[in-house]
């Protein structure tokens, strides 16, 4: 059967992917954030998934403010970097894998989690940014990402948004899935988004490191009670957009009971008005 084997969390700021685009990683500032992925990228190497599952926001590319999904997994082939307004990111095209997202939608609805099916939509920097920092920078005609990727949409840009207990269950409900396909594959999870952040109004710019670090060490060793928190102190403690680390908890409920083993934890500020987080984690 198919089995998730890791988990991946990640800050997806797209100045990061525009640092390494125009050759700026090398730069005072950008150099500790990449330094940060240096093991990470050395990791993924040494354990290649089969398929990524990686759960991202859209920012108003795929999805407009008229129709806005809570959950929606991508069912297609393949999937463009998207325009976000300066053009297409100079990355690979993103090889999807239909058969194992339409298992997974299958699984999870018949679970009681309603899922909105996307058979066709471009990616902007919430997905491509996670595959850069992991990967490295790729050519975007000779180069590839080193496996398909499964995209999955999360609402967290307008509200509701999907409580984080939903996610933890629904991360549960993914696992689930992926067991009883009937492949041998090797499945990794990625949970995007966050840390603290801000990008209007009176507290733009806010930056909560308290909060960030208390946030990994319960993900990492409480999920279960880190999932009950409520949306108010997302906003109060890690600002309007903090609201991304629900994300995560989808990625931390997919990883099943069992503790988990930390390879990798790393976090920076500042990055772009952000915090950086990362934390691997592999299935005991």
């Amino acid at each position: 059967m198919a089995r998730i084997t890791a988990s991946v969390y990640t800050s997806h700021v797209p100045a990061i992917g525009a640092a390494l685009d125009l050759g700026k990683d090398q730069e005072p500032y950008w150099q500790p954030v990449f330094k940060g992925y240096e093991f990470s990228q050395q990791w993924l190497k040494d354990n290649p998934p089969d398929v990524i599952f990686l759960v991202f926001n859209d920012h108003a590319t795929a999805f407009s403010l008229e129709m806005i999904p809570t959950f929606a997994i991508g069912t297609a082939a393949s999937y463009q970097p998207a325009d976000e307004g300066w053009g297409p990111r100079p990355v690979p095209t993103v090889t999807g894998h239909p058969e194992l997202a339409s298992h997974i939608a299958q699984s999870v609805i018949q679970d009681d989690f309603d899922l909105t099916i996307v058979n066709k939509m471009d990616v902007d920097h919430g997905l491509t940014v996670p595959l850069s920092l992991m990967c490295g920078r790729q050519d975007p005609v000779l180069g590839a990402w080193p496996c398909p990727v499964i995209p999955f949409a999360v609402n967290v840009v307008q509200y509701p948004v999907p409580s984080g207990r939903r996610c933890f269950n629904l991360g549960r409900a993914i696992r689930k899935a992926v067991e009883s396909y009937d492949e041998d594959l090797k499945v990794q999870i990625w949970g995007t988004g966050g840390m603290s952040h801000q990008l209007q109004g009176p507290r733009a710019g806010l930056i909560n490191k308290t909060f960030d670090n208390q946030f990994l060490d319960r993900l990492i060793e409480d999920p279960a009670g880190l999932a009950q928190m409520p949306h108010i102190d997302y906003v109060r403690e890690a600002g309007s957009e903090g609201i991304e680390l629900v994300m995560w908890l989808i990625a931390r409920g997919a990883m099943g009971e069992k503790p988990p083993s930390v390879r990798h934890r790393f976090y920076h500020v500042p990055a772009s008005n952000t915090a950086v987080g990362h934390l691997i984690l592999e299935s005991s």
